[in-house]
């Protein structure tokens, strides 16, 4: 078993079971998929003001606290148990284009020049972490949920904004990769 699952799985099995887990979550207790919205729950039981966002019932959404600790459990055992030694494959070209940014490391799958505690303390860490999660936050909250909760949730049920808003982060993850973030690069 553990062989299984510690390669990676060909699309045509991934997709379909990842595409399973909608009409699960939809007959088993009539919820919708989305991980932005645990953020609002774990608000409201730990900040329970008198703020209206805040004010309703969390206990009703209790199964998305699991789902969130599954998240980080599967995270912690994938990365103790389910190691992959192979080494990292990169384009070519694509290591061609981050060494231009004056990107060097290409270790692991986290780059150290953007990642590593020096570069979370500098001006291009502060930019790229903090304002970079303001913005991720922003945009999940202006669009009434996350990528997962659009794209694989609301897509399912064709839902006119989820098509809205995957169109909209598709062109913002393309604009800030291919335009922003090189301009960002360089000038810090």
């Amino acid at each position: 078993m553990l062989e299984i699952i510690s390669k990676p799985w060909p699309w045509y099995v991934a997709g379909p079971l990842i595409g399973l887990i909608v009409p699960a979550l939809l007959l088993v207790g009539n919820k919708s998929l989305g991980i932005s919205s645990s953020l609002r729950h774990v608000c409201a039981v730990c900040m329970p003001a008198n703020i209206k966002f805040f004010n309703y019932d969390w206990r009703k959404e209790i199964w998305n606290f699991f789902f969130v600790a599954g998240i980080f459990l599967g995270g912690y055992f994938a990365t103790t148990f389910l190691n992959n030694t192979n080494a990292l494959v990169i384009s070519p070209k694509t290591i061609e284009d981050l060494k231009t940014l004056g990107i060097q490391d290409f270790n692991g799958l986290l780059p150290e020049d953007l990642f590593g505690y020096s570069s979370i303390f500098s001006l291009k860490g502060l930019v790229f972490l903090i304002f970079g999660g303001l913005l991720v936050g922003f945009g999940t909250r202006y669009a009434g949920g996350c990528t997962s909760g659009h794209t694989i949730m609301g897509l399912s049920n064709l839902q006119w904004p989820s098509l809205v808003a995957t169109c909209c982060f598709m062109a913002g993850g393309f604009f800030m990769t291919h335009l922003l973030f090189p301009l960002i690069f360089k000038l810090f």
